[in-house]
């Protein structure tokens, strides 16, 4: 687990990383412990090619000056997000939560599930209307700088804005100011203005800032983006004019009278958010200017806008009521490198106590990660409940795995026992089975003993005087045999005499139909018929006659008896 009394801040700015360190005591303010500053420069203005000098820079600030994984609060740039001002009407809290949500997608200049979104109401007593403050920031914006921040090593708790956490530092370091202050945060690409008023709060991003100084030399001296930026750091001033513009370097004058143009430009912008702030949200004319970021600390920055703006201008104090650790005092640490501090403080002062603006837009994803690694915990112990209950259930069920196992023993020795006797009797009837069926075939050939005598009895009265059978075939159909096949021979000469038409097919003919015609003969006219008559050597003459039984002659089907038995037995 992590130390709860000590916290990571992350102020990201468009060329630089300020990280800070801060010990956390009770409900006391934060002690800064630790800082480190990183600056980088980028040739391109795209945000999304910084996020290699980010993740880089990052890595450095942690090796290099020793920080310890702790939980982590960062800042975005104020030029990434939109703050818009909405007032609504009196309703109850259950209510007000949607009414936000619609204004959100009213004002939010982007659909509202590409945007990571929150919200503050600004108590005002004067007013019976709410005053909310939307926050919103592109997802893919915010989580590239989350996924910098992964990169590293280091995991974002809260991600604020670098303007809502200035305020929280100016509340909390200067309670007492009366009237309208303003926040001027000049940084490297945008311009932050915070205006501070009783119960209320605006704020607005102004694209005019240091690197607008830097591209401006670099395009008048005709020099790269990383000289102009060198040689602004090293002479560059805001010129003051008039008998004062005037140097002995003429490097330094050149520098000066552009940086004075462009801050001239950052001025004539300044002015037209005052007259905003007055005419759309009722504010007044600011007292007093706190001068903030990396370019506010320009020589002659807060003499300039002094001059023009005609009021108080100074520097802001993050650590009026904010502590410095000893040791970091003890180290002669640079006074000007804590006025870039302001931001890391409001983040600190958000773990430390309640702040008047809280927004949070860490990304939908990290809010699953971080709610799902609370919950780990809980899993934990159910599942060492589950493995309990696993173990528990898994002796009992091994008891009872052993009872069962003694009982299928003793289960199945009986049914082998039954088994063998089973198979025992099974055999014992499949024998009865064929001794029935071969009774029965038996009794059922006893039974037409008499009709097969009296067949072949019709027969061999039936037969012509030089005839004789070489061969009676019996013809099995349907329920029985039904048809006998008689092939015989006979004497050519006798059949000559018997014949009634002169020929021996007529005698053969005769001898079929004395079997037909004759009185009680088992025979019938439909379907017998002489198949073959053939003469041999002109004194013999063979015979083949199909007769068709009145009755077929029963060999009844039995169990067990194969044809070849029943063929056997015929």
């Amino acid at each position: 687990m992590l130390s709860s009394n000590r916290i990571l801040t992350l102020d990201i700015g468009a060329s630089k990383l300020v990280l800070a360190e801060f010990s956390l005591k009770g409900s006391a303010a934060p002690a800064l412990t630790k800082f480190a500053v990183g600056e980088w420069v980028s040739e391109s203005e795209s945000e999304s090619d910084n996020a290699p000098y980010i993740v880089a820079t990052l890595r450095d600030l942690i090796r290099e000056n020793g920080f310890k994984p702790a939980p982590l609060l960062m800042t975005l740039p104020g030029q990434t997000v939109f703050p818009r001002f909405v007032k609504l009407p009196p309703v109850s809290d259950d209510r007000l939560a949607d009414m936000v949500a619609y204004e959100a997608e009213q004002n939010v200049p982007f659909p509202i599930n590409e945007v990571v979104w929150d919200y503050q109401i600004i108590a005002d007593e004067t007013s019976i209307e709410h005053n909310a403050l939307l926050v919103a920031v592109k997802h893919d914006n915010v989580k590239e700088m989350t996924d910098c921040v992964l990169n590293a090593g280091l995991e974002p708790d809260i991600v604020d804005t670098a303007p809502m956490a200035l305020y929280n530092t100016v509340r909390y370091n200067y309670p007492d100011l009366e009237g309208c202050t303003m926040v001027l945060d000049i940084g490297a690409k945008s311009t932050n203005l915070i205006f501070i008023e009783e119960n209320k709060i605006f704020t607005r991003s102004i694209p005019v800032a240091g690197n607008t100084i830097t591209a401006e030399i670099a395009k008048t001296l005709s020099i790269t983006h990383r000289d102009a930026e060198a040689l602004k750091r090293e002479v560059g001033f805001v010129a003051l004019g008039g008998v004062y513009a005037m140097t002995d370097d003429e490097r330094a004058d050149r520098v000066s009278k552009i940086a004075r143009n462009v801050v001239t430009r950052l001025h004539a912008e300044v002015n037209r958010s005052i007259n905003f702030y007055r005419s759309q949200q009722g504010g007044s004319v600011p007292q007093r200017v706190m001068l903030t970021g990396g370019s506010a600390l320009m020589p002659h920055m807060d003499t300039f806008f002094r001059e023009k703006l005609q009021v108080d201008v100074d520097f802001l104090n993050p650590f009026v009521n904010v502590p410095v650790d000893e040791k970091l005092e003890a180290a002669g640490t640079d006074a000007a490198q804590l006025l870039q501090l302001g931001s890391v403080v409001g983040l600190a002062l958000r773990r430390a106590m309640s702040c008047p603006v809280e927004i949070n837009l860490l990304p939908p994803d990290l809010v699953a990660r971080k709610a799902l690694r609370r919950r780990i915990p809980y899993f934990a112990l159910s599942a060492v409940g589950v493995v309990v209950a696993m173990l528990s259930w898994n002796i009992y069920a091994q008891r009872l795995s052993r009872g069962y196992e003694e009982q299928e023993r003793t289960v199945k020795s009986k049914l082998n026992a039954i088994e063998s006797v089973q198979s025992e009797v099974q055999r014992l009837h499949d024998e009865q089975r064929v001794e029935v069926g071969k009774a029965s075939l038996l009794q059922s050939m006893a039974n037409n003993r008499n009709a097969y005598a009296r067949t072949i009895e019709a027969i061999r009265e039936g037969l012509l005087p030089g005839m004789w059978l070489t061969k009676l075939t019996a013809q099995k159909g349907g329920a029985g045999y039904g048809t006998l096949v008689l092939a015989g021979t006979a004497y050519e000469d006798e059949l000559l005499r018997a014949g009634s038409v002169g020929d021996g097919v007529g005698a053969i003919d005769k001898f079929l139909s004395s079997l037909i015609d004759a009185e009680n003969s088992p025979f019938v006219k439909e379907g017998s018929s002489i198949q073959r008559t053939q003469s041999r050597d002109k004194k013999f003459r063979d015979f083949e006659i199909e007769l068709r039984l009145q009755r077929p002659l029963g060999l009844p089907m039995a169990a067990g008896i194969s044809d070849a038995e029943r063929g056997e037995t015929l």
